[in-house]
């Protein structure tokens, strides 16, 4: 990737770590191949957002490239490395020459230099390290984060790859898949890729913790004389009793049909009911009202007097 990946992303270079995974969000939605099937153009672009963003959300790899000791790829600069390391060390320190070997250094040296703890020596001298871990971004149906699903994503190289989503998963949540990340050297393991989930809204449901919440409007007559009424809920449609007399704010809960995480107990559905008017009053329940009001007005208000 030879662009710069702050210009890919359409940031400063002094954005914060939010501006950047915003960027991304919204460029990964606009450019994902899902949604331009056989547009090799909108695929090439995809992979080189993914790469930005895979770099400069990593805190140290993005300090790495600002400092220039790796390339918009990741890839090494080893003439940065080397003299980041000897440039400011005492006479002693540095490289010095004398047409002998004083000029070569162990290569075991360098190799741990570059890859830390995550190095180590093979058989025979070679050397293996385990591959970088690499960060995509997923958005979510609300259901499926809700319920679990299964998902067949197509990752920034363009290789598809079957998804498991828990239920019960949260906005926010990393979901990492061993060995799907960076490729290993000399023959080491590779590294995990790490996806970020962010759950879509839902035109119907929000979630607090385990419980799903719902506003549901309720009509004057089922208000006042109760009644079975169908309720939406995350897995279908489910016949509930309004009873007499309810007011907007009274709240149902349907046990058990929350979230259903498998490794704790269901959360319930909170169903907030909402007294709605007709768009028009008729004739007939206006007389009726004039009439009732005479008859039975009461102050649903008195409790909010206050004195002089």
């Amino acid at each position: 990737m030879a662009e710069d990946p702050y210009a890919l992303l359409g940031v400063e270079k002094t954005a914060s770590e939010a501006d950047i995974r915003k960027a991304y969000r919204k460029l990964a939605k606009d450019l994902h191949p899902d949604l331009h099937p056989g547009d090799t153009t909108s695929e090439e672009r995809f992979k080189q957002v993914s790469a930005a963003y895979h770099l400069l959300s990593d805190s140290e790899q993005r300090a790495r490239f600002d400092r220039g000791e790796i390339d918009a790829s990741g890839a090494e600069r080893p003439e940065q490395h080397f003299y980041r390391r000897y440039a400011d060390a005492d006479r002693g320190g540095r490289y010095s020459s004398s047409a002998g070997h004083e000029d070569f250094v162990d290569l075991s040296d360098v190799f741990s230099d570059l890859f830390g703890e995550r190095a180590a020596q093979g058989q025979g001298g070679g050397f293996r390290a385990q591959g970088g871990d690499q960060r995509y971004h997923l958005s979510v149906d609300f259901l499926d984060a809700v319920m679990g699903a299964k998902r067949r994503i197509t990752m920034p190289d363009g290789k598809a790859l079957d998804l498991t989503i828990p239920a019960g998963l949260k906005d926010g949540a990393i979901l990492r898949l061993k060995g799907k990340g960076g490729a290993g050297f000399g023959g080491g393991p590779a590294g995990d890729a790490l996806v970020e989930i962010s759950v879509d809204r839902h035109p119907l449901f929000t979630r607090e913790d385990d419980d799903i919440l719902l506003e549901l409007p309720i009509s004057l007559d089922e208000a006042v004389l109760g009644g079975k009424i169908e309720v939406p809920t995350v897995s279908g449609r489910l016949r509930v009793t309004v009873p007499k007399g309810s007011s907007t704010g009274n709240v149902l809960r349907l046990k058990g049909r929350g979230v259903q995480p498998k490794d704790r107990p269901p959360g319930d559905q909170r169903v907030t009911l909402k007294v709605v008017l007709p768009d028009k009053i008729d004739p007939d329940l206006e007389a009726f009202m004039r009439d009732w009001r005479q008859r039975h007005g009461y102050d649903p208000r008195k409790e909010m007097e206050i004195g002089s």
